[in-house]
């Protein structure tokens, strides 16, 4: 998978911008011709015979990077400049109303000169706060979004190790918004060494009950000055 821009590269690219749309791509890889005569390494098998994708289809191990690296060369002059992609989510991001329509009319004109569609129904233009890969993006800053707040703190007491890397998996994603956060999962980075019984102790789950709690007031983080 293609990685997520980071926290620090969001909080540096957005300085300064006051207006945001989001632009979602439709059926994004099903857009992208499979290289002629490659077709055969995409064979399966099924029912009524075996078939051959003409057109990529989501799951192949480098697919995320290669339409990553599309949208990158289609508009390499304006990244980080008034828009970040990752993958098939475009964000326009401007000083002014009169700059951002025409941003947003450049994206949308480069997306229809390479055959690119939007999603409507997805689509948020001309806003003063959009979510974004799980932020949400506004002149004040960064924040988590309230969903993923809520996810956390009805998240049940993990049983096992597993479900334990799975909810400090999710928490790392938006430890940015905690101060001293490797400080505060210490007692439950400690449960996962595999050569010993998991025991979700007293102090594990002191310090899982505060991380939810102090991610549901999470602040807002400001952004950098370049």
């Amino acid at each position: 998978m293609y990685p997520v821009p980071s926290m620090n590269q969001l909080l540096t690219v957005f300085n300064g911008a006051t207006i945001f749309s989001k632009i979602d791509l439709r059926g994004a890889y099903n857009l992208l011709r499979i290289k002629e005569g490659d077709e055969k390494l995409s064979a399966f098998r099924a029912k009524y015979g075996s078939y051959e994708y003409l057109v990529m289809p989501f799951g192949l191990t480098n697919a995320s990077a290669s339409f990553q690296n599309i949208v990158n060369d289609i508009f390499a002059d304006s990244l980080d400049i008034f828009i970040v992609v990752y993958l098939d989510e475009i964000m326009v991001f401007s000083s002014s109303e009169e700059e951002h329509v025409k941003h947003v009319a450049s994206v949308l004109q480069r997306l229809r000169e390479n055959n690119l569609f939007t999603k409507a129904s997805k689509c948020v233009f001309h806003a003063s706060s959009v979510e974004y890969l799980g932020y949400v993006v506004s002149s004040d800053g960064l924040k988590m979004d309230s969903s993923k707040a809520q996810q956390i703190l009805n998240w049940p007491q993990p049983k096992n190790i597993k479900a334990l890397q799975y909810f400090l998996g999710f928490s790392n994603s938006y430890h940015c918004f905690v101060k001293n956060y490797s400080q505060k999962i210490t007692a439950l980075t400690s449960l996962l060494k595999k050569d010993s019984a998991f025991v979700f102790n007293e102090e594990a789950l002191t310090q899982f009950q505060i991380l939810k709690e102090v991610f549901t007031t999470a602040p807002i983080l400001l952004y950098q000055l370049l």
